[in-house]
């Protein structure tokens, strides 16, 4: 009767833990897709700002687009390239202090 109590003790602990751990795990995706959204909406205006900026300063519009998307292409490349640093290191340093630590689950 004892292990039958103890068991089911456990069974809904290891629930518990799952389903905190689950509503940490989706908190931070909405996060940083709240952020994603956010930024690139910053990001928009802020190129187009440049755009203009440059468009005065050389006299040309479809060379200051040129200009800006060129450095676009630059910053993606240049993530592409530390991809592994600064992001597949970040999140699964995340999700390893998530699932494996028992004694704090908020991270």
């Amino acid at each position: 009767m004892e292990l039958k109590k103890y068991l089911t003790l456990q069974i809904d602990y290891a629930k518990l833990t799952s389903v905190e751990k689950l509503v940490v795990l989706l908190s931070a995706i909405a996060l940083v897709a709240v952020m994603m959204i956010l930024g690139a909406c910053v990001l928009f205006y802020l190129s187009f700002a440049v755009v203009f900026m440059l468009s005065d300063a050389i006299g040309c519009t479809w060379g200051a687009y040129l200009i800006v998307s060129g450095v676009f292409v630059v910053m993606m490349l240049a993530v592409y390239a530390m991809r592994q640093k600064l992001i597949l290191d970040p999140v699964a340093r995340f999700l390893t202090k998530l699932f494996f630590n028992h004694k704090k689950t908020m991270p």
